[in-house]
């Protein structure tokens, strides 16, 4: 049938789809099962058919003379090559950067058709991640350069498409919602707009090398800004491949730079750009500083040293159990959120709890990478913080504690097995101890403490001392309990009840720290509008000025 054809069985009133929409739509289709975005094959990727990963700047693919070598993190063999930015290839992101005005690519007064136009990438974009084909390629390069279990990447991914779902057709729209007062007098009225900032930088971690890019760099382009997108180049071949999805999907080759380099190269970026606003995600030590050089201009997802407590009501040992390992060892504890510290109140000490944790722990093995390999800490690193913890009196380790056996993981990341430390609550709150105590390991690691009725407040001077306020849980369905505990605590992002958790950021609740003024969210229409917009109001007075009106004394 031609297009012509088409065209006139689709102006019949019993068909709404135009033909243009079906030929799209047959297109759609066909990339769909072809992955016509992608540029590499996960399972291919190898010491000797190495991917390469490039730069997007200004709507065109580039390279740099510098390269740099990715190695696997399962046998250290060099399998990526990163085209990396060095300080003097910086000029045509500066200059990207720099042509954004300050009222952003589009706003409620300017071209709001691109609120619709990131409607439609959104929708095509999420069903492109519910296809089979594609969810599977995405996993199975996310576990190639950051090794979990497939469960845990397919969820990555989940979570991912679920987002973009959520924020197909009117809802980017929705997210620039304004409101009006009545004014003092006939003619004026006041209207509270969300603005864009204009050129902003999204900066990103290595350990959920697509859900967390994705989702603050569309909410980033959802308000109207204009971004430079970083993520770890350990990990940036997913994102570039993601970008390439996306242009696939509508979105304009210019409406994102992506730059690969080292810290250095991309601090000198932000000096030189000058972006109104900055997301970065990852350490406190990195934050504080880019807070400082960048003038406050920014929003931060920090570390977490997240906590858990068990309230004295027990209920489900075998779940709770359970939950406990996922929160501490799923990805191999390498989540911002995940358990570091647990708080037993004694009546879990006398059921199985200590006993199943030791055995789910156990079950964990590097042949369906449920542990492997750290990318940020050594093996040697965090052993030798297990032996400082064990010379706190009255430590002792419950399990873990070593190496894993029969790997190739290279030396410069972490092998360990699932690790636990006893360390009584008393010990805790010492001076000499608590920094060494509430350290955070960023792999398979945490500490256990117990706790009795009259010891409460141990726990929360405990909680109260603490910097990074991210995850928490509260596993008790005692709701005078959980009051007393919430009310005086205040982690971002926090569960209560019998089934909460520390770990999980689905896309339908906020996801953040508390307590901070520069804490960043993600996932949700009030985290977007928080991290990427501002307020704006614009006072319309159009009168009618009073009759026999005349000027009045000066004041």
């Amino acid at each position: 049938m031609s297009v012509f054809q088409l065209r006139k069985v689709f102006r019949s009133p019993i068909c709404r789809k135009t033909a243009s929409d079906y030929v799209s739509s047959i297109r759609f289709s066909r990339l769909i099962h072809s992955l016509g975005f992608a540029t590499v094959k996960a399972k291919e990727i190898s010491g000797s058919q190495p991917a390469e990963v490039h730069n997007l700047v200004q709507g065109k693919w580039i390279n740099s003379a510098n390269w740099n070598t990715i190695v696997d993190p399962l046998n250290g063999e060099s399998f990526i090559k990163v085209s990396e930015i060095d300080e003097s290839g910086i000029k045509p992101f500066v200059e990207s950067l720099s042509n954004c005005p300050k009222h952003g690519m589009h706003n409620p007064f300017k071209f709001p058709e691109r609120y619709l136009l990131y409607g439609d990438i959104s929708a095509k974009a999420g069903h492109m991640l519910s296809v089979p084909e594609v969810s599977d390629f995405f996993a199975k390069l996310i576990q190639r350069v950051a090794p979990k279990s497939y469960q845990q990447a397919l969820g990555e991914v989940y979570v991912t498409g679920k987002f973009l779902e959520n924020f197909s057709g009117d809802q980017v729209r929705f997210l620039a919602r304004s409101f009006g007062v009545p004014g003092n007098h006939l003619g004026q009225q006041s209207h509270g707009f969300r603005w864009p900032y204009g050129p902003v930088a999204v900066i990103t971690p290595f350990n959920f090398p697509l859900e967390i890019p994705v989702l603050q760099l569309m909410g980033a382009l959802y308000m109207g800004n204009k971004p430079v997108l970083k993520v770890d180049s350990k990990v940036s071949i997913v994102m570039e491949q993601m970008l390439r999805l996306l242009h696939d999907c509508g979105m304009p080759m210019d409406d994102v730079d992506f730059i690969n380099s080292d810290g250095k190269t991309m601090n000198k970026l932000l000096l030189e750009a000058k972006p109104r606003m900055t997301l970065f995600t990852g350490s406190s030590k990195v934050a504080d500083k880019l807070a400082y050089d960048l003038n406050g201009r920014i929003k931060l997802e920090d570390a977490g040293f997240d906590w858990k407590i068990l309230g004295p009501d027990v209920h489900e040992v075998d779940y709770v159990s359970w939950v406990c390992d996922q929160d501490a060892y799923a990805c191999s504890g390498q989540k911002c959120s995940a358990q570091s510290m647990l708080f037993m109140h004694e009546n879990w000490s006398k059921t199985s709890l200590l006993r199943q944790l030791t055995d789910l722990a156990a079950r964990r093995k590097l042949e369906d990478l449920t542990v492997g390999p750290v990318l940020t800490v050594t093996t040697g690193a965090m052993l030798d913080h297990m032996k400082k913890l064990l010379q706190i009196p009255g430590s002792k380790l419950l399990f873990g504690g070593e190496e894993l056996e029969n790997h190739s993981i290279p030396s410069i990341y972490g092998a360990i097995k699932p690790t636990a430390v006893f360390v009584p609550i008393e010990e805790i709150l010492k001076g000499e101890n608590y920094e060494l105590v509430t350290k955070e390991i960023f792999g398979p690691f945490q500490i256990i403490t117990e706790y009795k009725d009259n010891q409460l407040q141990l726990v929360l001077d405990a909680l109260e001392k603490m910097h990074a306020h991210l995850t928490a849980a509260v596993v008790s369905n005692d709701p005078l309990f959980i009051q007393e505990v919430v009310g005086k605590t205040v982690n971002g992002t926090t569960y209560a009840g019998l089934r909460a958790r520390t770990t999980g950021a689905p896309q339908n609740h906020w996801f953040g720290p508390a307590g901070d003024p520069r804490g960043a969210g993600i996932g949700t229409p009030e985290a977007i509008k928080l991290v990427w917009s501002c307020h704006r109001e614009v006072i319309y007075d159009i009168g009618p000025v009073p009759q026999q009106w005349k000027i009045p004394p000066s004041t």
